[in-house]
């Protein structure tokens, strides 16, 4: 005769560890077809270990990042759609390793829930996995968690972790931008990871339909806000192979302005010059919707532009004419409370 098991007071709190276990199995099956032969140990460990290679470079360093999705979640949540969040997060990390001249290594995501839905979280880490095999790096790793009471049921919230390598005397930034170089741009595929608190927010009070076509033509509006951020690995690795690149710019949250005067020495000053390339539809009608000011479009949005490069001269010419990237300005001598000028 078998003796019935008590309910589990955990589980009827709200956090269900069968559920939990699921969930997490899954993951690591996806995460296991990205594993490369330096990981040592990935997911089952209480921590990742990563081989550092034996012909390790003079003056090799680490470079880490860490981002999260932000509210863009609620989109996915709201339209069911959930892989591109995990492309999201992983191609976010990327870039900004990507600024320093590193090379990714492996990466590590923080994914917690009010209650975790097996399918949705498999959902995530396809896109995740997928990302990872795209950047030539490992998902090591992670950590899932189920926090009613934190979340609401049926949101989720999305952090990753990325490590790269580069050579210290090789590193990007400020130290080597001078007055005369070029700023090339490299596209957008969209809003990419910023501004969609202030988008769900025209999107409720004015009752948008998010099935409608979107002003891009590249599926429904809703389909065109989730379009997953863009990694830029190949296109900056076929840039440094031009030679002349200084320094990298990742236009995230703060619009091209406070992004690009990260990475400007004193004495110098960015002028950006607007024309040099079309801004997609999309933010043009987010702007129409919204009736927002032109200011406050360029300090929340990309507006088209996911990366900007600084270059000596003679090689930006060559990544615009060889690798179709665009012109948008160039660095001057200055000084002023206005780091980065838009014209």
């Amino acid at each position: 005769m078998g003796v019935d098991r008590p309910a589990s007071r955990y589980a009827a709190a709200g956090v269900d560890r069968g559920r939990a276990a699921e969930a997490v199995a899954r993951v690591a099956e996806l995460a296991a077809t990205t594993w490369l032969p330096p990981l040592a140990a990935g997911i089952g460990p209480f921590a990742a270990v990563w081989r550092l290679p034996p012909d390790l470079p003079r003056g090799a360093v680490l470079v880490s990042s860490t981002d999260s999705v932000g509210t863009k979640t609620k989109l996915a949540v709201a339209l069911h759609r959930h892989r591109g969040i995990g492309e999201d997060i992983v191609n976010h990390c990327v870039n900004d390793v990507l600024t320093t001249g590193a090379e990714p290594l492996f990466f590590l995501d923080y994914f917690a829930t009010g209650r975790i839905d097996p399918e949705v979280l498999a959902e995530v880490a396809a896109g995740m996995a997928a990302a990872c095999l795209r950047a030539g790096c490992s998902l090591v790793g992670g950590e899932t968690a189920e926090m009613p009471g934190v979340y609401g049921i049926g949101d989720y919230d999305l952090a990753g972790f990325l490590v790269g390598m580069a050579v210290e005397d090789q590193l990007l930034g400020p130290a080597r931008v001078r007055p005369g170089d070029v700023l090339v741009g490299l596209p957008s595929s969209g809003l990419h990871t910023n501004g969609y608190t202030l988008v769900r927010q025209l999107v409720a009070e004015l009752e948008i339909d998010l099935a409608q076509p979107g002003p891009g033509g590249q599926g429904s509006l809703g389909e065109e806000l989730l379009t997953p951020h863009r990694p830029y690995l190949a296109e900056v690795r076929q840039i440094r192979e031009l030679g002349g690149l200084h320094a990298l710019a990742h236009i995230t949250g703060g619009g091209i302005q406070e992004n690009l005067a990260r990475v400007l020495p004193e004495g110098t000053v960015a002028e950006v010059r607007v024309e040099g390339w079309t801004v997609p539809p999309l933010f043009r009608e987010i702007q129409r919707l919204g009736h927002l000011a032109e200011d406050e479009m360029w300090r929340t949005f990309n507006m088209g532009v996911g990366m900007i490069c600084v270059m000596e001269a003679q090689s930006a010419a060559r990544a615009v004419s060889e690798l179709g990237c665009f012109p948008v300005g160039e660095v001057t001598a200055g000084t002023g409370r206005d780091r980065v000028v838009l014209a």
